[in-house]
């Protein structure tokens, strides 16, 4: 779902939207900490019903808290706790429809109950996660998945 104010074609057309907006942010510009700021303000302003978006960076086996928008959050998390340790040790997404069925969620706030997080790699390599939160129960579909994979494609390719 997208915010209304900004977006009011199909999911699949603002979702192109949103990638060629950030095509255009990240255009010229090869620092991690800058196009990780934007990528995350960017998704912070059109997706609906998020409380949380953000980049964990992958430093010595943890993620550590990179760029993100919302309340402050966790530091650091081990690799294999967590929504986002898990999707880091696999090197997978994940999609979790109820945070709080998860084994091992780590409640960061404790507002969220869904969660979609997907892995961040350069050369092949993990680098971190992006982490979307949102206070609804099963907000992201398997569309949402499809079009936030693509965006993670689109961040690697400026980084």
């Amino acid at each position: 779902m997208f915010n209304q104010k900004c977006y009011q074609g199909t999911l699949e057309s603002n979702y192109q939207l949103v990638i060629k907006q950030l095509k255009a942010l990240l255009s010229g510009e090869k620092d991690l900490i800058a196009n990780l700021s934007n990528a995350s303000a960017l998704l912070n302003q059109f997706l609906e019903d998020v409380n949380w978006v953000g980049f964990y960076l992958y430093k010595e086996n943890e993620l550590v808290l990179g760029p993100f928008q919302g309340l402050p959050a966790c530091v650091r998390i081990p690799v294999g706790r967590g929504v986002c340790g898990t999707a880091a040790e696999k090197v997978q997404t994940m999609r979790i429809e109820d945070v709080q069925a998860f084994p091992g969620h780590i409640a960061c706030d404790a507002a969220s109950r869904s969660e979609i997080v997907i892995p961040l790699k350069k050369n092949g390599e993990l680098i971190g996660v992006l982490d979307i939160d949102s206070p609804s129960l099963n907000r992201f579909t398997s569309e949402d998945q499809i079009h936030l994979e693509s965006f993670v494609q689109e961040l690697e390719r400026h980084i």
